[in-house]
């Protein structure tokens, strides 16, 4: 009987010890301001919902980048990484931590996220691997500058900031020809990015244009180039004259464009009172008077699928890692509401949908739909007669309304900011490309009761979906009470 226990034990240690922390070999490379996920996960796989997950840099094991216990991430966190760590996927293929995916995101890299992350996962077994971030910045385009030395030779000279590490220089001639470099100097500045400058002496007999190449180890790079012929002597006199009348001409165009700035500043204001004349006419507000119906706005966290993340603020929202989305169509039930609910007049709310540099969300749902409906995986469903009114960004697919019959729209470039208009007592839900200024389309429909606003981040983008605050125009003219289009009409 002893020795059956004994057996017993030993079995059950030796399963326990079965399990590892896995970490890619190498090292992560990231860029500043963008994001990075640290691959990190459980071999052989096993559910690591219930386990204890902690990220931390060296020394600083009781101050973690990230902490999940008891099925929840803990509010225990160096502060630096507040609001830019959480539990991803490392892969479009992993289903997270039902599979012993416990990878780290990033977001928004700073220079001093370099170095080695710890990812230490415990239970009945505990095991940890360190990870090693390598962080990049990709700075300016060069700048270059030409000085003539005589009629023969050019001395130019390559500027650029915002490097890190520092940048190789590259001289070429017409793309194919390397040129000398006569001098580089780097110098670091108070952010820890570097800056560079170069110069290089070049024969205007051979030498038509000069490139100036920027490179990181990585491969990252950035070109500048300059036509030099403008300096060449010519058979009809020298390029003095050449040159002095090339600085005539731009004087004159100088001159010209103050010119028309002036006269715009002094017509712009009735070009802008036309523009809102028309706008009005059409049963449109113009983009720069809407902030006068600003509304504040915030999420439910009560009313959002359980596969999304909200901020603590209640401003931002995007897909959670554990939401395991199969590919097969847009995820429609991914759904959270505003906390805000409207049974009367105009209100007015915009939403970022880029972060830093990242691309414009490609997959998001922005509109409204009646108080305590219920989202459904299944479009059909989701229709003004049963309470819904939106436009979705479907990817590839394109922009679309749920109107019977849908309206297809075709939007270049991509929208980075959203605004929308809802007006209640009209029955319209109109639509706005905030950053270019336009109307996209208006939604004529019967508000029959109380709507809130609707939001879905989609599934797959880096970049999360954000309630921005609506700043108030600086110069509004008194509200008015009219439907849009009753006004467009008594305005004809």
């Amino acid at each position: 009987m002893l020795l059956c226990i004994v057996l017993g034990v030993s079995l059950f240690q030796a399963s326990v010890s079965e399990h590892s922390v896995e970490v890619l070999p190498g090292q992560i490379v990231g860029r500043v301001g963008l994001a990075v996920t640290l691959p990190c996960w459980i071999s052989p796989e096993t559910d690591a919902g219930a386990l204890e997950i902690r990220w931390y840099r060296p020394e600083r094991y009781n101050t973690p980048v990230l902490f999940y216990q008891h099925g929840k991430i803990q509010e225990v966190q160096e502060e630096e990484f507040r609001n830019r760590s959480s539990l991803s996927r490392r892969s479009v293929l992993s289903k997270g931590l039902k599979e012993g995916d416990v990878s780290l995101r990033l977001d928004n890299l700073t220079l001093q996220d370099g170095g080695a992350f710890y990812c230490y996962v415990s239970g009945d077994w505990h095991g940890s691997q360190a990870v090693t971030l390598n962080i990049s910045a990709l700075g300016r385009t060069p700048v270059l500058s030409p000085q003539p030395v005589n009629d023969t030779h050019v001395n130019v000279s390559c500027r650029s900031s915002g490097w890190f590490p520092e940048p190789s220089v590259v001289w070429k001639s017409d793309r194919s020809r390397l040129l000398s470099a006569g001098r580089v100097s780097h110098s670091r500045g108070a952010d820890g990015t570097f800056s560079v400058h170069s110069w290089t002496l070049v024969s205007l007999s051979d030498t038509p244009q000069v490139f100036c190449l920027l490179l990181l180890n990585g491969g990252e790079e950035r070109e500048g180039a300059v036509d030099v012929q403008v300096f060449r002597s010519s058979p009809s006199g020298p390029w003095k004259a050449l040159f002095i009348t090339f600085v005539i001409f731009a004087l004159l165009a100088l001159l010209g464009f103050v010119l028309f700035k002036h006269r715009d500043k002094l017509t712009g204001k009735q070009t802008t009172k036309n523009k809102r004349h028309e706008a009005i006419r059409n049963g449109i507000i113009p983009v720069e008077e809407l902030g006068k119906y600003r509304a504040v706005i915030t999420l439910n966290r009560e009313s959002a699928h359980q596969g999304l993340m909200i901020s603590k603020d209640l401003k931002l929202v995007r897909d959670s890692s554990d939401y395991h989305w199969t590919g097969d169509g847009f995820p429609y039930e991914l759904c959270v509401c505003g906390a805000q609910t409207f049974t009367a007049g105009r209100h007015y709310w915009e939403v970022e949908l880029v972060n830093n540099n990242i691309d414009p969300k490609s997959f998001w749902i922005i509109g409204v739909m009646k108080v305590k409906n219920n989202p459904s995986a299944d479009k059909t469903v989701l229709t003004p007669s049963n309470g819904f009114w939106f436009l979705c960004s479907d990817g590839p697919k394109g922009f679309y309304t749920n109107t019977e019959p849908p309206i297809t729209l075709s939007l270049s470039p991509r929208p980075q900011r959203v605004g929308v208009l809802l007006d209640h007592d009209s029955g319209q839900l109109s639509f706005y490309d905030v950053t270019e200024s336009k109307h996209l389309l208006t939604i004529s429909t019967r508000f029959s009761g109380p709507v809130v606003p609707l939001f879905n981040p989609g599934v797959g983008d880096t970049s999360p979906l954000k309630i921005v605050d609506v700043p108030e125009p600086e110069d509004s003219p008194a509200e008015s009470s009219e439907p849009l289009l009753q006004k467009a009409q008594n305005s004809v």
